[in-house]
């Protein structure tokens, strides 16, 4: 199993990382650390890239490492590949099913995204996609948290997501949102086509900006006095519906 943090460390490792394309959650340096010119490199590279750089403590990076030297530089990785968009999109053409893809609006905890994809192998969806900001990466704890899942459910970074959804769109897919002020209980609504099941924040829920991207949004009616679900527990019930038509269907 993957430990709580994978991590590449020293600068010329992480130079290489950089320029080999391996994937990369975030880039760590110690705070004020930035004379010399393989730190300056780094951080040109990782903001060539897009990567999240992070100027932290030097005990943070003692503490990730382990006794590791790291030079002042770590790069967090994840414990497996990510996948590109297409490549989803091709296997579920090889699969002869509808694609059925879940997108994580900004997502942050890890053990939700975890569970997310536990449940993601179990109902049969073809990948994940998560921003690549304000997003939890798949990490050590993601891939525990998975059971396993993590080695078998694509998961694809992404940039803007409102772009992403259009794109999508083009492609024939219909983009449904989980979001309490839904037009219709979740069970009601036609989820046997090509689908793409978007899934808020855990504190925030969709942003306005997705919502209004959305073709349609369901909701889970609540009859407690609670008003709200746990993301990976109302990403469960969207899931297993989805299944429940599509099976239904073929009968």
């Amino acid at each position: 199993m993957a430990n709580a943090e994978e991590f590449i460390a020293g600068r010329n490792s992480v130079v290489e990382a950089l320029k080999s394309g391996r994937a990369i959650n975030k880039v760590l340096i110690t705070k004020g650390e930035k004379n010399g010119a393989v730190i300056r490199e780094i951080i040109g590279l990782a903001r060539s890239q897009g990567l999240v750089l992070q100027e932290v403590d030097a005990g943070k990076l003692d503490s990730i490492a382990g006794g590791v030297r790291h030079q002042g530089v770590l790069a967090l990785v994840p414990p497996v590949e990510y996948a590109e968009i297409e490549d989803i999109l091709a296997a579920a053409k090889d699969s002869g099913e509808p694609p059925f893809v879940v997108l994580l609006d900004e997502l942050e905890d890890p053990h939700n995204l975890g569970a997310i994809l536990r449940t993601a192998d179990a109902a049969g969806v073809h990948g994940v996609l998560i921003p690549r900001r304000r997003s939890c990466p798949l990490s050590g704890t993601v891939a525990k948290t998975s059971a396993g899942a993590v080695e078998y459910v694509p998961v694809a970074r992404i940039g803007n997501i409102g772009q992403t959804i259009d794109q999508l769109k083009k492609q024939g897919m219909w983009i449904v949102g989980a979001d309490m002020e839904g037009q219709a209980d979740y069970y009601d609504a036609d989820l046997t086509g090509p689908l793409v099941i978007v899934v808020g924040s855990e504190g925030q829920g969709l942003g306005r900006l997705v919502k209004e991207r959305c073709d349609f949004l369901v909701k889970i009616p609540m009859r407690g006095k609670i008003n709200s679900l746990n993301a990976s527990v109302a990403c469960s019930l969207l899931l297993y519906e989805v299944r429940k038509q599509r099976e239904q269907k073929l009968k």
